[in-house]
């Protein structure tokens, strides 16, 4: 398989698990979205360092990497944590098309970190997919758009921290070793929430909230690895299947059915994702036609 090929696989891997982290969060029920994150990370991490372990790599990261190891940490639980607080407040299709603002972001943060410029078409798409993330919100003045905005955050938050990741893929450094990295670091914030306001937990929700931790897991090494072999504006558009798989979720398991303005703004944002993978295919042949002339 050639790598763009290999991200795909890994992409829609990723997709498939976040959704089903999403749903697994929605079913542990009426806990704080901290507690919810300890575990969620806690599990990543302890799985990312038996990976480390088989490969035989250390823990010890590049060197250089650590400035992009923390911004990578720090906007990843950011993240977590506004994603975590609209899964509990929103439908769970409109807090994940939300998150799913981020490959937009990335090519933003891209910019800055990666000195990978993007075209006046490029910038415009985020900002037409942006409008559709208004759709979902519905801006007003009412407390209802709060989870929404705190969704879109969580979007922000995680475009900056995968523009890190493919920063760091660049600079050489082990996926696992990104994974374990950031889930430590989360595991560590959260613990204090954890130890002085834990709230007890019935069985079910314990399990519910490893289920999450597990498919967190497939989610984070799917996307630390998809995003290792190509950029963003190459492959974001597949991450969208997620929206896919977390509608059918939401309606099976939650009798969720999103209105019509929400509905709009997944057509918009998806649309411009599709057409823009298009589009930088188009750019990429006609660059490469030109290079053989």
């Amino acid at each position: 398989m050639s790598k763009k090929s290999k991200a795909i696989a890994f992409i829609l891997l990723s997709a498939f698990g976040f959704a089903l982290m999403n749903a697994f969060v929605r079913l542990a029920g009426d806990l704080p979205f901290t507690q919810k994150s300890f575990f969620r990370n806690c599990i990543a991490m302890i799985a990312a360092a038996i990976v480390l372990k088989r490969e035989g790599v250390g823990f010890r990261w590049q060197k250089g990497n650590l400035p992009l190891l923390l911004m990578r940490s720090a906007c990843g639980t950011l993240g977590i944590f506004c994603n975590f607080y609209a899964i509990d407040h929103l439908l769970l299709a409109d807090a994940n098309i939300l998150n799913k603002m981020s490959p937009f972001f990335a090519i933003l943060f891209s910019l800055f970190l990666l000195k990978e410029r993007a075209n006046l078409v490029q910038y415009a798409a985020v900002l037409l997919a942006f409008g559709g993330s208004m759709l979902i919100i519905k801006p007003g003045f009412s407390a209802a758009v709060f989870p929404a905005l705190v969704g879109l955050l969580g979007g922000v938050a995680a475009g900056a921290a995968y523009t890190a990741v493919r920063a760091l893929s660049q600079k050489n450094e082990s996926g696992a070793r990104i994974v374990f990295f950031f889930s430590a670091f989360s595991t560590l914030v959260t613990l204090p929430f954890l130890l002085f306001d834990f709230h007890p937990m019935t069985a079910g929700q314990v399990l519910c909230l490893l289920a999450a931790g597990l498919s967190a897991t497939l989610g984070q090494f799917g996307v630390t690895l998809a995003y290792a072999h190509a950029p963003a504006k190459e492959i974001s558009v597949f991450d969208y299947s997620q929206t896919l798989f977390a509608a059918l979720l939401g309606f099976m398991l939650f009798g969720q059915v999103p209105d019509w303005m929400s509905v709009a703004g997944y057509i918009v944002i998806c649309g411009i994702s599709v057409a823009m993978f298009f589009y930088n295919r188009s750019l990429e042949s006609r660059e490469q036609v030109q290079e053989q002339l």
